[in-house]
C-alpha cells in the first residue's frame, strides 16, 4: 500500500512517514528514530541496542559432534574407495612393464 494512505500504528490520527525496516510497521515522525543511518521504531531500536542473551541450543554440542563424525566416516569411505580403485590397477602398470610392451609394439 502507498505510504500516504497509512497511519502511525501509535497515533491513528496522525499520517505516516515511514515503515520500520525491521518490524515493517508503519510510524509517524515522533514515533521513529535515526541509529546507524538506519529509521527505527523505539520497539526495534530497544530490542536492537539491548540484546538479550541468547543461550545456545541445548544439544548444539551433540549436533557438532554428530556432523564432525559423518564428515570423518565420509572422508574414510571417499579414501577407502580411492584406495581399492589404485589397488584394482594391475601391478604391470606401476613395475613400468606395460609401457615396454606398448613400446616395443610400435613400428
Amino acid at each position: 500500500m502507498i505510504l500516504v494512505h497509512q497511519r502511525c500504528l501509535n497515533h491513528i490520527d496522525r499520517e505516516a512517514v515511514a515503515r520500520c525496516p525491521e518490524c515493517q510497521k508503519h510510524f509517524c515522525r515522533e514515533c521513529i528514530s535515526e541509529h546507524d543511518d538506519r529509521v527505527l521504531c523505539a520497539a526495534c531500536l530497544r530490542r536492537l541496542l539491548d540484546p538479550k542473551e541468547e543461550r545456545p541450543p541445548r544439544f548444539a554440542g551433540f549436533g557438532r559432534i554428530v556432523l564432525s563424525l559423518t564428515a570423518l566416516a565420509i572422508a574414510w569411505f571417499a579414501f577407502f574407495v580411492l584406495g581399492r580403485s589404485l589397488l584394482a590397477i594391475p601391478a604391470s602398470f606401476h613395475d613400468g612393464t606395460i609401457w615396454k610392451t606398448l613400446a616395443e609394439g610400435l613400428p
